[in-house]
C-alpha cells in the first residue's frame, strides 16, 4: 500500500472531522474518496499534504510515517482553483514547476511536451487573465502532474469542463495510473467515479462506512434486477415462479422488459428458468449504480 491510514482523528473546536479513520490506497492505483459535504474529506486531504496534523492515529506513506519530506513525491489539484491572473502562462507554469523542483531546463522540456499534448501552445505568451476557466484548470492540471509525483491527489479536477474535455483529462488520469502513480480522487460525480477508479472509499460523519473494489462493491449490492428482450409479450413472463415485472413494453411481438426476483435467485437460474418459458434475445444482470449506493448509504 502506498497510503495507510489508521485510526486518524482530527477535532476543531469541538467538532469532530475525522474520528478513527481507517483507509487504505493501494500503489499504482486510482482510488476515489466520496461522502457528502462535511464529511471529513478535505481534512483527510490536508493531513495527506501536511497542511495540517492529525490528533491521533498513524499516516503511513509508502510503509513509514509520513512527513514533510514526502510532500516532493506528491501532487494536489485542490478544488479551488489559483492561478496568478497577470502572468503570462509559461512564465507561471516555469515557476510553479520550479516550486516543485525541477530545474527551468527541465521544467520547460516537460511543459512543451504537455502543452503540445493538451493543444495549448499558443497560450504560452498570454496572461492567465485571457483565458477561459476550463484553460486555466488544464494550466494547473499540467502544473500538478510535472514534476512526475507519487502520489497524485485530485479534489473535483472535471469541474467547469465541458464533456470533451473532460474525457481528456479522464484518459490522461488513466494513463498516469497505468505509467505507475497512485491517484486519490476526490469527488461528487459518480459517473466519473465508474469511469476511472479501482477503488473507494466512501466517508460519512467522519468515518469511512464503505470500502473496497468499485466492481466488487456493486456486486455486494445487486439486488437481483435484469434486463431482458424476448419473443412475446409481458403476461408470458407469468410462467416463472417468484419474478416481479417492473415494467415492459412490447412493439411488434417483441418485448423489453425490467424484472426482480423475489429471492436470491442467481442470473444462471433465472435464465434456465425464462429460456423455459420464452424465447430470449436479450438478458443481463443490472447492478446499482455508484450513486444509488451512494446515496442508499448515506441515508442510513
Amino acid at each position: 500500500m502506498l497510503i495507510e491510514a489508521k485510526g486518524i482523528v482530527k477535532a476543531y473546536s469541538g467538532h469532530v472531522a475525522l474520528d478513527g479513520l481507517n483507509m487504505e490506497v493501494a500503489e499504482g492505483s486510482v482510488h476515489g474518496l466520496l461522502g457528502p459535504n462535511g464529511a471529513g474529506k478535505t481534512t483527510f486531504i490536508r493531513i495527506l499534504n501536511q497542511m495540517t496534523q492529525q490528533d491521533a492515529g498513524e499516516l503511513l506513506f509508502d510503509g513509514h510515517v509520513m512527513t514533510s519530506a514526502d510532500i516532493a513525491q506528491v501532487g494536489y489539484l485542490p478544488e479551488e482553483r489559483g492561478l496568478y491572473k497577470k502572468m503570462k502562462v509559461g512564465e507561471e507554469a516555469i515557476y510553479l514547476a520550479q516550486l516543485r523542483g525541477l530545474s527551468k531546463h527541465d521544467a520547460k522540456v516537460r511543459l512543451k511536451y504537455w502543452f503540445d499534448k493538451f493543444e495549448i501552445g499558443e497560450w504560452w505568451n498570454k496572461k492567465v487573465e485571457q483565458l477561459s476557466k476550463g484553460m486555466q484548470q488544464k494550466v494547473q492540471f499540467i502544473v500538478t502532474v510535472l514534476h512526475e509525483p507519487r502520489l497524485l491527489i485530485f479534489d473535483e479536477p472535471f469541474s467547469g469542463f465541458d464533456p470533451v474535455n473532460a474525457n481528456l483529462l479522464k484518459s490522461e488520469i488513466l494513463n498516469l495510473r497505468d505509467k505507475g502513480a497512485t491517484v486519490l480522487f476526490s469527488t461528487h460525480n459518480m459517473g466519473s467515479v465508474e469511469a476511472v477508479c479501482d477503488s473507494i472509499s466512501l466517508i460519512n460523519k467522519s468515518h469511512v462506512v464503505l470500502d473496497g473494489k468499485v466492481k466488487d462493491i456493486k456486486k455486494q449490492y445487486k439486488d437481483g434486477k435484469f434486463s431482458l428482450t424476448f419473443q412475446g409479450v409481458e403476461t408470458d413472463l407469468q410462467k416463472v415462479n417468484g419474478l416481479e415485472i417492473l415494467s415492459a413494453k412490447t412493439i411488434d411481438g417483441t418485448t423489453e422488459a425490467r424484472v426482480q426476483t423475489a429471492n436470491a435467485t442467481s442470473a444462471n437460474e433465472l435464465l434456465r428458468e425464462l429460456i423455459s418459458a420464452v424465447e430470449l434475445s436479450e438478458f443481463k444482470e443490472i447492478l446499482p449504480s455508484m450513486e444509488e449506493i451512494f446515496i442508499q448509504q448515506v441515508n442510513k
